[in-house]
């Protein structure tokens, strides 16, 4: 029953558990990685009922038939997988129908593993990308909207204080400009606003670059605006990495900059190497694991889910852009920001794709 290794070679490679199944649901490949995974050799999975590996048979059965005879080309299914003398895990499930012109038609079905924690990653990655887009074309509508006003606010003011200048109202001249004065410095703050929000939708310009000549220049920036240092944790056997160089600098200056901003004593970065890694749905041999960590009060429970939302602080005073613009720029290199918080411990890890 065992196929031709040379037929599943891509399989081989992958860290994603997966299995081929014939029309009878009977194993007839697994992966190594599938193998890790059940904890078995594949020896001992090969020609077994796939059913008899999980507790949801009956469910599991519907859902192999379903992938097998409907037009859909998956059925997602979570299954409980029975381990004799120890813990049951629980997983996702993909059944994928296996075209009938491939070299091995003999199989019916693929079926991939994934533990529940990474399919629930792999769905906030998602949403994440859905919500940045909507973001992104909602503040950029309303940049536009409010710019418009702004121009015409701020040149009537400026009219305004000249006519005082003609008028020379005596004591009361400098008191009425000094109104004048507010609503301009105001309106040119909401314009420096304004072009926050529309900064992200010029396209990045890519280069070779490497990742740590960013880091170095972040922070020299935050250590001469905070006067705090960072510390280093480097990988040197990075490659480079392909992106715009001043994107990835706004990038991690704006997480860098917000963890100084609510009080951080410590800040460190940290690069490392991932290897056989699925960021925003997309497979990579090999990607860029930056951390930026920081011993401060930590992101606030109520508004974690909407962190990286345009116009969501957890400062007194925020504008709440700098970690949605992060994150835009970061997505434009195919990559995500992720982070978990607690008091005393928050950590932001960019993952990026190396060539």
């Amino acid at each position: 029953m065992a196929a031709p290794s040379a037929q599943f070679a891509g399989l081989e490679l992958l860290a994603t558990a997966v299995v081929a199944l014939d029309e009878h649901f009977v194993v007839g490949y697994a992966n190594p990685a599938a193998e890790n995974l059940l904890a078995t050799g594949a020896k001992s999975l090969l020609g077994q009922p796939f059913l008899h590996l999980f507790a949801e048979r009956a469910e599991l059965e519907r859902a192999l038939a379903e992938a097998l005879s409907t037009h859909w080309d998956y059925s997602a299914q979570s299954v409980t997988y029975s381990r004799a003398g120890r813990e049951p895990l629980p997983l996702a499930c993909t059944m994928t129908r296996i075209d009938a012109s491939f070299a091995y038609m003999h199989f019916a079905l693929l079926a991939e593993l994934r533990p529940i924690e990474e399919q629930l990653r792999y769905a906030r990655e998602e949403r994440l990308v859905f919500e940045q887009q909507a973001n992104r074309e909602l503040i950029r509508n309303l940049a536009h909207e409010i710019k418009n006003p702004l121009g015409g606010l701020r040149g009537s003011a400026q009219l305004l204080e000249r006519e005082l200048e003609l008028l020379r109202l005596g004591a009361r001249s400098g008191e009425l400009r000094e109104y004048t004065q507010v609503i301009i410095k105001e309106a040119d703050r909401l314009q420096r606003l304004m072009d926050r929000m529309l900064t992200p939708h010029r396209a990045p310009r890519i280069e070779p670059l490497g990742i740590h000549e960013v880091l170095e220049r972040v922070r020299s920036l935050v250590r001469a605006e905070f006067g705090v240092d960072i510390q280093r944790d480097y990988d040197p056997s990075l490659p480079p990495v392909l992106g715009d160089r001043e994107q990835l600098i706004q990038a991690v200056l704006n997480i860098a900059r917000n963890a100084a901003q609510v009080g951080a004593a410590h800040i460190g970065f940290r690069t490392r190497a991932v290897r056989q890694i699925t960021i925003l749905r997309q497979r990579h041999r090999l990607a860029l694991e930056l951390q930026v960590i920081d011993d401060g009060p930590g992101v606030p429970a109520e508004i974690q889910e909407r962190i990286f939302n345009p116009l969501v602080s957890g400062r007194e005073g925020g504008t709440g852009l700098g970690l949605s613009l992060a994150q835009t720029y970061v997505q434009y290199h195919q990559g995500v920001i992720e982070f978990e918080s607690r008091p005393g411990r928050t950590i932001f890890r960019i993952l990026l794709p190396l060539a």
